[in-house]
């Protein structure tokens, strides 16, 4: 694999050894952040947790009499991370579940525990406009406490990039991609960093089989202001969305969102410059050497299952993530289904 490549992301088992010592280490610096992104990392991939299981359990209960004795350290962790914390804590480390899978009819259902216990977002604030100037008071990746929590950063293809764990993944090797991250871009997407996410899996694609990168416009459920793809690697099979029976790739049955698949950046770059011009709000999923163009409906502009917990790209490709055990366990392919057309644009 080229040279030029950053020996993490040569080869798809040095970046699971990377990621995996990444995390290891991150533990180490005892931080109760840290802790908990770790072990969310874990519950989502068994190998992993067999791995770091046995320090996760000595960091858990080393937190565990940190708060029993108001020790400095538990009582001046971030708010959002105590609270996590005494979730954790009250389920017991013993009783924490992986994520767990079911196929229902073309869909993928993921019941993620430990994402469930992260401090809720509203999914269902309604959102005007795809465009929102970066606030440099709010959250944003140059925060000097996600330090951190960097997987890698450097320069590949000339541009600057840095990759960030995910905190609560819901994807394989889930990172979080920001292009240029010094110069505070705003999460809407331009030219210029389109041809970045293109150009970057172009480069990876030789050494790391299965790369993506999904992109949430703001108003398609983009959480943070700050301008970043996820990145994910999987180990086998693709999302729904790429699947060779669906109309948008040359199949027959028709996808329940309207779909866009282009392989030439310039045609899709065409069509998002479009759906700005019309505040229509996307999702996208890269893979290399091709991106699908999703329009949707503006977030907080139509009804929301109680089930769900919002569709951003990886619901949109049809991966869902649920946070509840009896609705991960019943839910049919027709719900799904109902869900989707809810989601439908007015116009595409």
């Amino acid at each position: 694999m080229p040279e030029s490549l950053p020996a993490q992301l040569r080869s798809t088992d040095q970046l699971q050894q990377a990621f995996a010592a990444g995390l290891g280490g991150m533990l180490d610096a005892d931080v109760l952040g840290g802790f908990i992104l770790v072990l969310a990392n874990a519950c989502h991939d068994s190998v992993l947790f067999e791995r770091l299981a046995p320090s996760l359990r000595a960091a858990h209960a080393r937190w565990c009499e940190r708060f029993d004795r108001d020790d400095p350290l538990a009582l001046n962790a971030a708010a959002d991370d105590v609270e996590v914390f005494q979730r954790v804590r009250a389920l017991g480390f013993d009783a924490l579940p992986l994520t767990d899978w079911r196929d229902v009819g073309s869909w993928r259902l993921q019941f993620n525990a430990l994402r469930a216990l992260r401090p809720p977002r509203n999914s269902q604030a309604r959102i005007e406009s795809l465009q929102r100037p970066f606030d440099g008071a709010g959250f944003h990746f140059n925060k000097p406490f996600l330090r951190r929590e960097i997987f890698w950063e450097g320069v590949l293809a000339g541009i600057p990039l840095r990759l960030l764990y995910n905190k609560f993944p819901f994807a394989e090797m889930h990172g979080l991609l920001v292009p240029e991250p010094d110069a505070c871009h705003a999460q809407f997407l331009t030219r210029a960093a389109h041809m970045i996410a293109w150009n970057t899996l172009d480069v990876l694609a030789p050494a790391l089989p299965g790369v993506g990168l999904g992109f949430n416009a703001i108003g398609a459920l983009a959480s943070v202001n700050h301008l970043h793809f996820q990145m994910f690697v999987n180990s086998a099979g693709g999302y729904p969305i790429e699947s060779g029976a669906w109309r948008h790739n040359g199949g027959q049955l028709d996808y329940p969102l309207p779909v866009r698949r282009f392989d030439d950046p310039a045609a899709a770059w065409d069509m998002i410059e479009t759906l700005h011009a019309r505040e229509q709000a996307y999702n996208l999923v890269y893979r290399p050497g091709l991106v699908f163009v999703v329009p949707r409906a503006m977030q907080g502009s139509y009804r929301q299952d109680e089930w769900s917990a919002g569709f951003a790209w990886s619901e949109i490709a049809g991966v869902i993530t649920l946070f509840d055990k009896d609705a991960f366990s019943s839910l049919n392919a027709q719900a799904i289904e109902r869900a989707y057309r809810q989601i439908r644009p007015q116009a595409v």
